[in-house]
């Protein structure tokens, strides 16, 4: 049987190129060649991948259709799709309470053997749900932001940042730079954000933020550039757990902090319930992304609204995979890292 090429990671200085069999599917299945593959900040996570390891990571992936089952009749060979790696059932508790994200086949569903390969088979409920046909406006390379876009699109959504006057991002790594642009293609005047990496806050100053590096007095700043408030909306994009107290001390009265990012699961976080009850300070947290979202990420890639081509800083073949995670958890010298299979 045919063999193709995989990036196995085994830990973020160990992901090794290997060989497996090219999947084979059945009637319900498609078979994609995976054309570019974005390297997530999730990915290089060692905390919370190296519990599965080792495996083939890679969930933001685009590619071309080379084989289709015979009871697929939505798609056909040849085209170009971005592909969900998580997919909700659409029918239990969680997604009718418009929580698709919680939803337990999310949780559990996903393509083989990952995306950072040249081949992948996309189970039935993942061609149903989960693949989208790419406009012809949106390249492979920019499809692989469509999950980390919808991503911000549902963070924002739940946090309604569409009312807010002012915007703290916490975290400039290429999470905290989508919500940035989100956020302007929305309206939000006036945006900071935060780093302790100067290639990163140069990145944020490119789009227009007010760019602080996080060690400084970052509330002091704020209310200098913002007459004398603190701001309306805090998203933490960052693990940092001295990113969660500086959200608790830049949030106006009446305002709302999102949680994008967490620390590990053992740091833990002290806050003094009374001032978020006095200032009636809104806590929100968001999770992946729902086919909804993805759809909408889709439009702004495509429309324009929301351009990411700028955030590209490296384009690599898969061979190169381990210095493509190096570069990505180094975090100082990278911003989007791509992988073209």
């Amino acid at each position: 049987m045919e063999k193709m090429k995989v990036a196995m990671y085994y830990n973020n200085n160990d992901v090794r190129i290997e060989e497996m069999q090219i999947p084979e599917i059945s009637k319900d299945e498609i078979l994609v060649k995976v054309i570019s593959s974005g390297i997530c900040g999730s990915d290089v996570l060692e905390w919370y991948r190296i519990k599965t390891a080792p495996r083939v990571l890679g969930h933001e992936i685009s590619g071309e259709i080379i084989q289709v089952g015979k009871k697929v009749k939505k798609f056909r060979k040849g085209e170009g799709v971005f592909v969900s790696h998580h997919v909700p059932c659409g029918n239990c508790h969680y997604c009718k309470q418009s929580h698709h994200t919680a939803c337990e086949t999310l949780h559990k569903t996903n393509f083989y053997p990952g995306g950072f390969s040249q081949y992948l088979q996309v189970p039935k409920i993942n061609v149903e749900k989960g693949t989208f046909l790419l406009p012809k406006e949106v390249s492979f390379d920019d499809a692989t932001f469509i999950e980390p876009l919808g991503c911000v699109v549902r963070g924002q959504r739940l946090a309604d940042i569409k009312s807010a006057e002012s915007l703290l991002v916490l975290g400039s790594g290429i999470s905290g730079l989508l919500h940035i642009k989100l956020a302007k293609s929305l309206g939000i005047k006036k945006i900071f954000a935060t780093d302790i990496s100067e290639f990163r806050l140069n990145f944020a100053k490119k789009l227009g933020a007010i760019a602080i590096d996080a060690r400084e007095n970052i509330i002091e700043k704020i209310k200098s550039f913002n007459n004398g408030l603190l701001v309306d909306r805090v998203i933490v994009c960052t693990g940092a757990s001295s990113a969660i107290e500086q959200s608790f001390n830049s949030i106006e009265r009446g305002g709302t902090i999102l949680f994008f990012a967490v620390p590990k699961p053992e740091d833990k976080t002290c806050l003094s319930l009374s001032n978020l009850w006095r200032n009636e300070i809104t806590l929100k947290t968001s999770y992946a992304a729902s086919p909804l979202d993805l759809e909408e990420a889709i439009n702004l890639i495509k429309s324009k609204k929301v351009t990411v081509s700028d955030l590209i800083t490296h384009n690599l073949p898969l061979d190169e995979a381990q210095k493509g995670f190096r570069l990505v958890a180094k975090a100082d010298e990278s911003m989007k890292v791509i992988l073209n299979p």
